[in-house]
């Protein structure tokens, strides 16, 4: 008998000593998920977010691209070489400035706003009435300096509304579901690129009816999301570093994390700044581009060739993406991206004609498409205050807007002289760097003693 209690005491010993094992195991699951070394899975406790919220959300992202995808890339230059005629290159030039400051300071404004007063989809209609009006009055404007202010306060409004709709994935798709996030979100640039192709079919409308299209296929795009979207609440998404119960963390484990994570935002920020720099020059000069190799190149089949490459860029994404979820790599897609970006520019330095240079604009186009889409998803898992997440991700996004403050001058300087391959082969050592960049960011394990 005095055998057997014995035995039983020592059994029940050791299941307490096992219980506390697997409950300090969780608790460090837990610590480290909220320091961002362990990102939750579809198989721990954090909640997946709706995939109809997902879809829809995706909807009016790409609604946020068609508002301006076609009219920077198609239309501005369009009207621009009507009125300014040989002065088109300076024109363009003062306008990509003058719309990029707007935007960098009207994104950082509305991000704040929307962050005070915890209202994201007010501030989205509001700028979706505002930038929708003030597009139909650009073929009213006459003059360059019509023309600027019209873009100002233009890309006003349109910030918005494009910076509260960033920031509402942050506070709505949770880490494990950034990658499937960032593949959604390739659905933008090429929805922007549609709408271009669409509204610039031979015959099928007038200047001033395209931008009505325009802003009737952005309402279409970005209304349900805010009307019927009805995301799950997502609480743990609201708390710094999405911590769970409230705990202190041991300070060695902090601090390491600190490091990491600022490291980690300086390097991506950089990476995306530089590749921004590259995406950037093609999206105001690629018209003008495709016409130094080929006269007859018309704006829809620009057009066209922008929206085909973006199109094709949707699949690989959500495929990268979703890969990127199930193996916790979320950096390494990032690296190779830029990789093949670069590999598109030497490309497009070198050909000799519109086939070569269409084909290694598909390779820049769907490289750098997927970089930026699997990148703005993922920059909501390291931005480390989410009750200031509009703002920091404003602040964030000035890699989308800095670019526009450099290119026009860079390009004025270097092409008339050097013509379009020097540009290209500039962005091309640009995007090695960004390459560096990411691919020397040391991938963060599991603890081997995490479930």
């Amino acid at each position: 008998m005095w055998a057997d209690w014995t035995r039983r005491r020592e059994g029940h010993a050791i299941a307490l000593e096992q219980g506390e094992a697997a409950r300090e195991r969780c608790d460090f699951a837990v610590l480290a998920s909220a320091c961002c070394i362990v990102p939750m899975t579809a198989a721990s406790t954090a909640q997946d977010q709706s995939l109809r919220f997902m879809l829809l959300y995706a909807l009016a992202a790409a609604g946020g691209a068609a508002a301006y995808v076609p009219f920077l890339t198609i239309l501005l230059p369009m009207r621009v070489t009507v009125l300014a005629g040989e002065a088109q290159l300076g024109w363009l030039a003062w306008l990509t400035f003058g719309g990029a400051v707007a935007a960098s300071l009207s994104n950082i404004l509305f991000g704040w706003l929307s962050d005070r007063t915890r209202n994201r989809r007010g501030w989205i209609v509001g700028g979706l009435i505002v930038s929708g009006s003030l597009l139909m009055g650009f073929m009213q404007a006459e003059r360059l300096s019509t023309l600027l202010i019209l873009l100002i306060a233009w890309q006003s409004g349109l910030n918005m509304m494009l910076a509260p709709l960033a920031a509402w994935a942050g506070d709505c798709v949770p880490d494990h579901q950034k990658g499937m996030l960032g593949g959604l979100l390739a659905f933008s640039p090429a929805a922007g690129a549609l709408c271009g192709a669409l509204v610039t079919l031979p015959g099928f409308a007038d200047p001033s009816t395209r931008l009505a299209m325009v802003a009737l296929l952005v309402c279409a795009m970005v209304l349900p999301a805010v009307l019927l979207g009805r995301p799950r609440p997502m609480p743990q998404l609201m708390l710094a570093g999405h911590a769970g119960p409230a705990r202190p963390d041991p300070p060695r484990l902090t601090a390491t994390h600190a490091l990491t994570n600022r490291s980690i935002v300086r390097r991506m920020w950089g990476a995306r700044l530089l590749v921004q720099i590259a995406d950037t020059a093609l999206f105001a000069f690629l018209y003008l581009w495709f016409l130094s190799i080929d006269p007859t190149m018309g704006d829809n089949r620009t057009a066209r060739i922008f929206s085909v490459v973006l199109s094709a860029a949707i699949p690989l994404s959500m495929i990268v993406g979703r890969w990127s979820d199930t193996r916790d790599r979320p950096i390494q897609p990032l690296a190779l991206a830029a990789l093949g970006s670069m590999a598109g520019l030497l490309m497009m330095a070198q050909a000799p004609g519109l086939a070569q240079a269409i084909a290694g604009y598909a390779a820049f186009g769907l490289s750098a498409a997927v970089f930026l889409s699997l990148h703005s998803s993922q920059t909501l898992r390291v931005l480390p205050h989410p009750a200031r997440r509009g703002r920091d991700l404003a602040v964030f996004n000035l890699t989308n807007t800095v670019p526009s403050l450099i290119m026009p001058w860079l390009t004025i300087a270097l092409v008339p002289n050097f013509g379009f391959s020097a540009l290209f082969l500039l962005l091309a050592g640009l995007l090695l760097a960004a390459t560096l960049l990411l691919g020397t960011i040391p991938r963060l394990r599991r603890p081997l003693n995490a479930p």
